[in-house]
């Protein structure tokens, strides 16, 4: 009798990886949902489209949570999984591409309309850079993420993504001293 007592407060080990991982798994999605979102968002440019590649990547990451090793590399390597869903939703079907313009992501609340105005330029013209320097572009600015950890998410080199971000930042610079809204807003 004593003995069943005692295993019946004894707990399982395979109980305990279970809950533990169930609650790592709940901190992660908590923690960088609404940010793997809005880059899926930004990916994509349809709201239907952003949630489901991140209920996708969120589901790839529940099965190979074992593997992510380091907690603060959780965002890149999420990031990568986003990446990889999106390329899968291109091979498995081609779908209508849609402007991003067309659906404006809210903003933080309380910016003045000048400061719409110059978000939205900046938006316009970031989006009208070559894919090759926009996206190490937006990880960095949107996501901030370092050089090697665009590198990585990316697969490629560091100093690859040191010159693609480099020349994004100058052909941005470019874009909006030529922009006539600067015109306007400077006269």
């Amino acid at each position: 009798m004593l003995r069943l007592l005692r295993k019946k407060k004894e707990r399982s080990p395979v109980l305990d990886d279970m809950v533990s991982k169930q609650r790592r798994y709940e901190s992660l999605v908590r923690a960088l949902s609404t940010e793997i979102y809005r880059y899926a968002y930004w990916l994509s440019g349809d709201p239907t489209v952003a949630d489901d590649l991140v209920q996708e990547t969120f589901l790839r990451a529940w099965k190979a949570l074992d593997s992510l090793k380091d907690d603060k590399a959780a965002k890149a390597w999420l990031i990568t999984i986003l990446r990889r869903e999106n390329a899968r939703r291109f091979e498995r079907k081609q779908f209508d591409l849609t402007d991003i313009d067309d659906h404006p992501v809210a903003d933080a609340q309380g910016t003045s309309l000048e400061q719409q105005v110059d978000n939205d330029l900046l938006r316009k013209q970031i989006s009208e850079l070559p894919e090759e320097y926009r996206e190490p572009l937006v990880l960095q600015v949107q996501h901030g993420f370092n050089g090697e950890e665009i590198a990585s998410i990316m697969g490629l080199n560091r100093n690859t993504v040191m010159t693609r971000l480099f020349r994004a930042r100058n052909q941005l610079r470019e874009k909006l001293e030529q922009s006539p809204a600067r015109e306007l807003n400077n006269g």
